[in-house]
């Protein structure tokens, strides 16, 4: 009997994939190899070569995944703006001069 752990892998992977990165057109090639290796699989009958058939099949249909292309945003377009944390050095310096005043505050009584 054949080893099918490299294929189980395969059809897990191409099952865990992140549907929404991807054109349909290549997921649906990945889905079809997916549905012959899934009968490969499950076929105790199966030979080495139908076993290394699919996993090769399944490993070029994965490779051939094509990423979307990312909208460009259209002049005019109203976009939430992102916040880039612009304003921690302020808290940092805050806090470093609140500390600094307690400090002087505790120093001066010490004197008294």
């Amino acid at each position: 009997k054949p080893n099918k752990d490299l294929l189980s892998g395969l059809i897990n992977k191409a099952n865990g994939l992140n549907r929404a990165n991807y054109t349909s057109a290549s997921l649906k090639a990945v889905d079809e190899e997916v549905e012959k290796a899934t009968i490969v699989l499950n076929n105790l009958e199966a030979t080495k070569e139908q076993v290394e058939a699919a996993v090769s099949a399944l490993t070029k249909a994965i490779s051939g995944l094509e990423a979307k292309l990312v909208e460009t945003v259209k002049s005019g377009d109203t976009t939430v703006s992102i916040k880039t944390g612009d304003n921690g050095l302020m808290t940092v310096f805050a806090g470093l001069s609140m500390l600094s005043l307690a400090g002087l505050s505790l120093f001066r009584k010490k004197e008294d």
